[in-house]
């Protein structure tokens, strides 16, 4: 394990002021970076933790944020403000890219080695940059099996890795098949992951708060969904010291 460093980092975004968490591993030489981002709720300790343990791994990782700095507990008020985001692939792309540009003003990262991953939402701004053209090395969300526009996955341009849950109401079969389907035409390097019995956002441990139907924390797939992240990470950006 190194010694990580951490501090948040204010930028804009979506006309809002997004609050990002950047951790990084010890040393001052460039380490391949890594984008994370959040179910819809929003950024929390979850994603924070996520980071610092990219970081212990010897990543420079940047949880980034979706509502500038709020982390939104009532389902109502999340639907509200994702649904129309989910709708907007250039509002997502704008947030994507601006937590991108907080990577490139940060010198300890490499950006010939850059993974975008996400979580939910933050896994579809993840894929947004991919279609988008971004260079990426690796794409890997959970729960986030969004179709683009017509033709654009053809600009992805890295290996992209997802996770799902077998029983997951929000990212049923057909959307699956539509997400396979698209990945396949554009001749993306795609994998797909079904986790048998688990619900959507089984990788998020148990809130306090309410939660729409259809999500369930599922601790041993959660402990997959999470190596299977370090192991793409690992094949696409493998860390040198």
């Amino acid at each position: 394990m190194t010694t990580v460093t951490t501090r948040s980092v204010e930028y804009p975004a979506d006309d809002l002021t997004m609050i990002g968490h950047l951790a990084l591993p010890a040393g001052a030489d460039r380490r391949p970076a890594v984008l994370i981002g959040p179910e819809g709720m929003g950024p929390s300790h979850v994603e924070r933790r996520r980071a610092e343990a990219l970081a212990e791994l010897g990543y420079v990782a940047l949880a980034f944020d979706l509502h500038g700095g709020r982390y939104l507990s009532d389902p109502e008020e999340m639907l509200a403000r994702c649904m129309p985001l989910l709708a907007d692939p250039d509002r997502m792309r704008g947030i994507g890219h601006a937590a991108f540009g907080v990577l490139r003003a940060e010198p300890r990262a490499d950006l010939d080695r850059v993974a975008a991953i996400g979580y939910g939402t933050g896994g579809a701004v993840a894929l947004e940059l991919g279609r988008d053209g971004v260079d990426l090395r690796a794409i890997g969300t959970v729960n986030a099996l969004t179709t683009g526009r017509p033709g654009e996955a053809a600009r992805i341009r890295c290996p992209v890795w997802a996770g799902v849950g077998s029983q997951d109401p929000i990212m049923p079969p057909a959307q699956r098949e539509a997400f396979t389907a698209e990945m396949q035409a554009a001749g993306v390097d795609w994998r797909l992951t079904v986790y048998g019995g688990a619900l959507h956002a089984f990788h998020h441990p148990p809130v306090d708060h309410a939660a729409p139907p259809g999500v369930g924390h599922h601790p041993l797939h959660a402990q997959r969904a999470w190596r299977d992240i370090v192991d793409l990470l690992a094949e696409c950006l493998p860390v040198t010291r």
